[in-house]
């Protein structure tokens, strides 16, 4: 039976630690140059709704470097739900591929995507959440820190996809995670309940900034307007005006703090050019580690679904 990895709990805690160990193995396959090609005479269907840097490239490279072929689909190539319905394209895409990455806007797409595919689905992004990202992002962490005891992550702009893949992580991985956004701009606070009511993790919902990173240990930030929110840009620039990630917010820690993004960062806005090339940042760390974890994931989908 295939699987597929829509959500980060899709996976239990014990798989999410077993991937994230196998993607520090790639890894380290990688830098020696060791031969590893468990994707030979594989091939992974890419769909592209929305344009992407880091997608594309850490999913085609990766699936390349471990002996496969990545085909990338753009929004001109397959308009997906619109020119032929999802469950055709996914029932095609099966017959030729053995894999399949969408990076898309609406959730309830990949959803139906894997509902009617024969072969695994990886999320890529969609509006609503973003796990390959958060996989890559607490591999980034671990590799900074001992361990992730007592670990506090504080989020700080919108309460939007990437929130709510940390919302799910802490469902899985027991970590304090404090949510700083303006009025408004909270994240789904059904999601946030559910988080809270696993009892796994402490998590906090805020809307004051330099309170909310006291003793933080990473201070996580990320674009105040998405693709498909550009329309809103000027609106929010004044709502987050209080939520850039400065220098002095990462001092109001009061302690040493790591600064992640998952880029592209509009520098300037939610965080200075000062923060961005810091020695405590990681963001680089982060955007380079997308293609070991999603290799990982891919390693262990390919693997259980006997594809």
């Amino acid at each position: 039976m295939k699987r597929d990895f829509l959500h980060i709990t899709d996976f239990t805690t014990e798989e999410i630690w077993e991937t994230l160990e196998l993607a520090r193995w790639i890894k380290n396959k990688f830098r020696s140059r060791e031969e590893y090609h468990p994707f030979s005479d594989r091939s992974l269907a890419m769909i592209f709704a929305k344009p992407s840097a880091r997608t594309r490239v850490s999913f085609e490279t990766g699936f390349f470097r471990l002996g496969g072929h990545a085909l990338f689909l753009g929004p001109d190539d397959i308009g997906i739900g619109k020119r032929e319905s999802i469950a055709d394209i996914a029932q095609v895409l099966s017959r030729y591929n053995d894999m399949i990455m969408a990076r898309l806007f609406d959730h309830a797409h990949i959803l139906e995507l894997a509902k009617h595919a024969t072969v695994p689905i990886i999320n890529g992004l969609t509006d609503f959440n973003h796990p390959c990202q958060i996989m890559a992002d607490i591999l980034t962490v671990m590799e900074h820190r001992e361990n992730l005891d007592e670990l506090k992550i504080t989020y700080v702009g919108d309460g939007n996809n990437i929130v709510h893949s940390w919302l799910a992580l802490a469902m899985r991985i027991p970590f304090h995670l404090t949510i700083a956004c303006p009025e408004g701009y909270d994240p789904d606070m059904g999601m946030v309940k559910t988080a809270q009511d696993e009892k796994l993790s402490e998590i906090e919902i805020s809307h004051e900034p330099f309170k909310a990173v006291k003793d933080a240990d990473v201070i996580y930030t990320d674009v105040w307007a998405s693709m498909g929110q550009k329309e809103q840009a000027d609106k929010r620039r004044r709502d987050f005006s209080t939520f850039q990630v400065s220098s002095e917010l990462i001092a109001a820690t009061g302690k040493k703090t790591l600064f992640m993004h998952c880029l592209p960062a509009e520098r300037g806005v939610e965080v200075t050019d000062e923060v961005c090339d810091a020695e405590y940042s990681i963001i680089f760390d982060e955007a380079e580690n997308r293609m070991f974890a999603q290799n990982a994931i891919m390693v262990k989908l390919l693997k259980e679904s006997n594809c």
